[in-house]
């Protein structure tokens, strides 16, 4: 064999070694947790709520009228977006739209969009909320350095973005057996929130509890009641947010 012919075997070793790597990573990417049907369809069959699909996000919208306030959902890494449905219709029953965003290969802290992608899916909300769970709630905090952004509410999560001298509002949900985003890993991260932000533990849960999508490797038990741990998220969620305009 010449050398040039050595060269050009190399040169298609090479490409479909990369080309290998590429298919293997999205293939990965957009293998993702399914979100559970029956609990989405108590979301979908919701007469208090409305649900829309757009090409880059799910919006849930309460039906007793317009929504002055938003919030802007970012779901954890190759979790589906649908399978926050049930555990956010309760929010969006009490008058706040929740726009769940679909991160690009399913791994929002990598997704290059700006908040107002969302956003503008929802025009004339006067106060916008971001949030997310496990990565997507790190990803929620870049989002939470944008100028229109009115409070932070991390699910199961924590920030790798330092807002401690923000004055941004944060509320935090932490799941008592989460065997990924742990008490102790969000106490450790509490330093990038500010002061004032407000914890609240949710007695038996798990990492998963969050959605609704079956097992995650790594988390652990939960003993808590699904329907508990969705009133709780939305009595909390709430409370909270209605103490933002006082």
């Amino acid at each position: 064999m010449t050398a040039g012919a050595r060269v050009r075997a190399v040169a298609l070793w090479a490409a479909a070694a990369v080309a290998l790597v590429v298919l293997a990573a999205l293939v990965w990417a957009n293998t993702v947790m399914a979100g559970d049907r029956t609990a989405a369809l108590k979301a979908w069959t919701n007469d208090a709520i409305t649900i829309t699909d757009t090409d880059h996000s799910v919006i849930l919208s309460p039906t007793s009228g317009a929504s002055e306030q938003g919030l802007v959902f970012v779901p954890g890494a190759k979790v589906d977006p649908y399978a926050y449905l049930y555990k956010l219709s309760g929010i969006a029953e009490q008058g706040t739209t929740v726009v769940i965003t679909k991160p690009i290969l399913n791994l929002a802290i990598a997704d290059p969009r700006p908040l107002d992608t969302f956003t503008a899916d929802v025009p004339g909300v006067d106060r916008w909320l971001v949030g997310g769970h496990s990565l997507g709630g790190v990803k929620a905090c870049t989002y939470a350095t944008d100028a229109s952004v009115d409070g932070l509410v991390l699910f199961g999560s924590y920030c790798a973005t330092d807002l401690s001298r923000s004055g941004l509002p944060a509320l935090s949900f932490v799941a008592e057996n989460d065997g990924l985003s742990s008490p102790k890993k969000i106490a450790d991260a509490s330093g990038n929130l500010p002061g004032t932000s407000t914890a609240v533990e949710i007695a038996g849960a798990n990492h998963a509890n969050f959605g609704n999508y079956g097992t995650q490797p790594g988390d652990g038990e939960s003993t808590a009641d699904d329907d508990e741990v969705q009133r709780l998220l939305t009595d909390e969620f709430t409370a909270w947010a209605d103490g933002l305009d006082r």
